[in-house]
C-alpha cells in the first residue's frame, strides 16, 4: 500500500536526491588571488576571476542523482511487489553509492585546481545522499518486515 511507512521514506529519500540537483556540493576560496571554485550537481563555477575549471564529467552527480530520485519514486508504486521493492532498494543503494563516491572525486579534482594548501569545505549538497542512503536503508527494513509479516499469515492459512 502507498501509505505505509517505506513509502514515506522513498518520497523523503527522493526529494533529498532531488535537492542534491539544486544545492552546491563543495566550495572553496583562495584568499590571495580571489578565486572561488564551486561544485554543483552538473559541473564546476568558477566565480569571480576567471579560473581554469577541472575537466571531467561532472554532471555524471547530476545523471546518477536523478536516477536515484526517478528509482525511488518508481519503487514507491511497486507496493504489490514487496521483492521488486526490494531489488530496486538495491540499485538505489549502488546509485546513492555512486553518487556520494562522484561527489567525493570530482571534490578532489577542485581541491587540486586552487591553492592546495587551502581545505575547500562541504556543502548541504554533498550531505544529502548519506541521508538517503539512510533512508533508504529503513525503506528496506521495513518493506523485508512487511514480506516476513505476509509469509507468516501464509502459514497460518
Amino acid at each position: 500500500m502507498i501509505q505505509r511507512i517505506q513509502s514515506v521514506f522513498l518520497l523523503l529519500l527522493a526529494l533529498a536526491m532531488l535537492s542534491v540537483l539544486a544545492l552546491p556540493l563543495w566550495h572553496k576560496v583562495d584568499g590571495l588571488t580571489g578565486q572561488e571554485l564551486a561544485l554543483t550537481a552538473f559541473g564546476f563555477k568558477s566565480l569571480g576571476k576567471l579560473l581554469a575549471l577541472p575537466t571531467g564529467p561532472a554532471w555524471l552527480i547530476g545523471v546518477l542523482a536523478a536516477a536515484s530520485a526517478a528509482v525511488a519514486i518508481f519503487e514507491i508504486f511497486q507496493f504489490r511487489s514487496r521483492g521488486r521493492q526490494l531489488l530496486l532498494g538495491s540499485i538505489n543503494l549502488l546509485l546513492i553509492t555512486a553518487t556520494l563516491g562522484a561527489g567525493f572525486y570530482f571534490s578532489s579534482q577542485g581541491e587540486q585546481a586552487l591553492n592546495l594548501k587551502l581545505q575547500g569545505e562541504f556543502l548541504a549538497g554533498f550531505y544529502l545522499p548519506t541521508l538517503a542512503l539512510l533512508l533508504n536503508l529503513l525503506a528496506n527494513r521495513f518493506i523485508r518486515r512487511d514480506e516476513q509479516l505476509v509469509r507468516s499469515m501464509d502459514r497460518l492459512r
